[in-house]
């Protein structure tokens, strides 16, 4: 039977035989006191939430959080969204005999030419410091690998290999737009801060064989790190300039890293003070939410309904419809 890719799933189908990357699992009891398992499966075109009832310990101990399993099921709709019913699973007997390329959602862009794109754009900047600044971080061969390959996130905007790529090269273009309009606002500090505020998530994410934090992730998180590279990298960028990085530029690109989500509720260490700042968190969060809504419009199956269902991270619904029907398909 040929596969069945989430992206394509449809309410009512039988799934005999295949395999799914388990990204998450817990095991759940219903109010009626019986155990059942509640897990996230993933392929390369997405994700759908899963649920065994009449489950064990047993059988949750033998599912691998982010392995892969067989699974024999349905599909089915929950208010307005797919869900995958588990009747049998078992574990994959030989892992390293799967595809990859399979199981790890990857950006539809060309990742060398956005690459290029973020190169050519930094070329841009005019300040010797900052110039060498982002140099040291564009040299750096093993976090270019990393960083053309992260995610953004596990689950909320750009979730996909190629999604931190994708994600920073939208805010620069936007940055390029916008900041032109503000000339006391300086494109150089802001170019430099939107290409270092989410770099980290190349050492704060695992995206090898599935999507989660690193030790370092889980007890420092991006935002500290990046701060921590950049003192560092102006270290190096002293050296190669033969004189004293500026303490001030040092600190403000700082203080955009550790500012750059906005809102202590949302997990800045700071909040935002220099108008660089204010303009990378508003930026950014354009970007990330606008990405957000348009994938959950797409994502729900519904035809019926115009509006998806609840989505707590955005606290509403979505309107669905496209009333002008000009929205690229």
């Amino acid at each position: 039977m040929a596969r069945r890719y989430i992206g394509d799933l449809t309410p009512g189908e039988r799934i005999e035989d295949q395999v799914f990357l388990v990204a998450s699992k817990d095991l759940r009891q219903t109010t009626q006191g019986s155990l059942y398992i509640h897990a996230v499966l993933v392929d390369r075109t997405g994700q759908v939430p899963a649920r065994m009832w009449q489950a064990s310990e047993s059988i949750h101990a033998s599912i691998p959080e982010r392995g892969f399993v067989r699974l024999k099921g349905r599909t089915e709709n929950y208010k307005g969204s797919l869900q995958f019913i588990i009747e049998a699973v078992r574990p994959v007997e030989d892992p390293e005999s799967v595809d990859l390329g399979e199981f790890l959602p990857r950006t539809e862009g060309d990742i060398e030419a956005m690459w290029a794109r973020v190169r050519e754009i930094l070329g841009g900047i005019k300040n010797e410091y900052v110039a060498e600044l982002t140099r040291q971080f564009l040299t750096d061969e093993e976090l270019v690998r990393r960083f053309k390959t992260a995610p953004a996130a596990l689950q909320m905007h750009h979730a996909y290999i190629g999604g931190l790529l994708e994600h920073t090269l939208a805010v620069l273009e936007m940055a390029r737009l916008v900041i032109p309009r503000y000339p006391q606002v300086s494109l150089d500090l802001v170019l430099a801060g939107t290409f270092l505020h989410d770099i980290a998530k190349t050492a704060e994410l695992t995206y090898e064989t599935s999507f989660g934090y690193t030790d370092g992730g889980q007890l420092v998180g991006h935002v500290v790190m990046a701060a921590i590279w950049i003192e560092h990298k102006a270290a190096a960028a002293a050296k190669a300039l033969g004189k004293p990085f500026p303490n001030d530029v040092k600190c403000v690109l700082q203080h955009i890293v550790l500012a750059h989500h906005g809102q202590y509720e949302f997990g800045s260490p700071k909040l935002p003070t220099v108008p660089e700042a204010i303009a990378i968190h508003h930026l950014d969060n354009l970007d990330a939410k606008l990405h957000q809504f348009l994938g959950k419009i797409e994502q729900h199956r519904d035809p019926q309904s115009h509006w998806t269902n609840y989505i707590s991270a955005l606290g509403s619904k979505l309107f669905k419809p496209d009333v002008l029907h000009d929205r690229p398909k």
